[in-house]
């Protein structure tokens, strides 16, 4: 079986129903997994559609495959392999209270980005876990992402467990 690796793909769709569905349609039957959709709605392009970014998993033959198929019936502006480094972090604290918009904003950026987050929260007030997931282009990239996580959380008073390296 051939290894999954990290695509991105960045297509036109027009502001209606439905238009999104039809790009993941192939992306699913061709055994993509998404991983995250951006729709960048306040970028319009010449032919006045919404560009959306779309990361998926799957190995290169699949990938190869959904390309193929949604070029024909969807302008496609981007397509390509992403290397990349992934990490998750547990956090303890006011997760929510504390702004989780802002955490996550200021962790995002070019080179590495938030792409899961499962949080419980027992009771108003009380601090909530949550398990956060960075994916970096680089392990460099997501050194720094994680760098960046640790001072959020401190200067939040947020605890970060961090995974043990096994050796």
């Amino acid at each position: 079986m051939n290894e999954s690796e990290l695509f991105t793909l960045v297509v036109e769709l027009e502001d209606k129903p439905g238009q999104l569905l039809r790009v993941l349609e192939p992306i699913a039957k061709n055994g993509g997994n998404i991983v995250g959709i951006v729709h960048q709605r306040g970028k319009r392009t010449p032919l006045n559609r919404v560009p959306v970014e779309i990361s998926f998993t799957a190995d290169s033959k699949r990938a190869e495959k959904i390309f193929r198929e949604l070029e024909s019936f969807v302008v496609v502006r981007s397509f390509g392999k992403i290397k990349s480094s992934t990490i998750s972090l547990l956090l303890i604290g006011h997760v929510v209270h504390t702004d989780l918009s802002d955490t996550i904003k200021r962790i995002d950026n070019e080179d590495a980005e938030c792409v899961e987050l499962n949080m419980k929260m027992p009771e108003l007030d009380q601090p909530s876990t949550a398990i956060l997931t960075i994916s970096a282009k680089s392990d460099e990239a997501l050194e720094k992402a994680v760098e960046r996580v640790r001072d959020i959380c401190k200067e939040k008073g947020i605890l970060v467990v961090e995974p043990v390296d096994v050796i």
